[in-house]
């Protein structure tokens, strides 16, 4: 019996310990969505940990972030310059927060626009691994798990 009450006190005080962060977990994936609208490449760098890493499942790789910036780095000038409008949204389906580290999960979609062209979205199932350093969120990895549907989109809450 004395076993069990120290598991519950353990599971209370850990479940109280931390303040909930998912609030500038979600202040970090808004100023994701602010750079790539903007096109703000070095705000849109600066949400990555400099080590970060990303996993591409789709692909089947994996690689330094830095590597991953240089070669978004052209969309990021275009839509500065008024020759492509891009977002991305992301929708959720498991949070994983504590006051130093953060695990969403869920399905993202980037949406570009070539002046003069169609639309072109991309649904993609993602994670995101953060961490809180010296007061900031940074993101220490992305894994772009697969593509998604337009369906399995629209089945995630907002």
């Amino acid at each position: 019996m004395a076993h069990l009450s120290i598991i519950s006190l353990l599971l209370i005080f850990t479940t109280n310990v931390y303040d909930n962060p998912t609030d500038e977990v979600d202040a970090l994936w808004a100023e994701v969505s602010r750079t790539v609208e903007e096109g703000d490449f070095e705000g849109y760098a600066a949400t990555y940990h400099q080590d970060a890493v990303l996993v591409n499942g789709i692909s089947g790789t994996s690689y330094p972030i830095a590597a991953a910036l240089a070669g978004w780095k052209q969309g990021f000038d275009d839509t500065k310059s008024g020759n492509m409008e891009a977002s991305v949204e992301f929708r959720f389906t498991e949070r994983l927060h504590s006051e130093m580290t953060a695990h969403d999960t869920g399905i993202f979609k980037y949406t570009s626009q070539v002046d003069g062209e169609e639309p072109n979205e991309a649904y993609i199932h993602f994670e995101g691994l953060s961490t809180k350093a010296s007061g900031e969120w940074k993101l220490m990895m992305e894994y772009q798990v697969s593509v998604a549907s337009l369906e399995e989109w629209n089945e995630i809450e907002k």
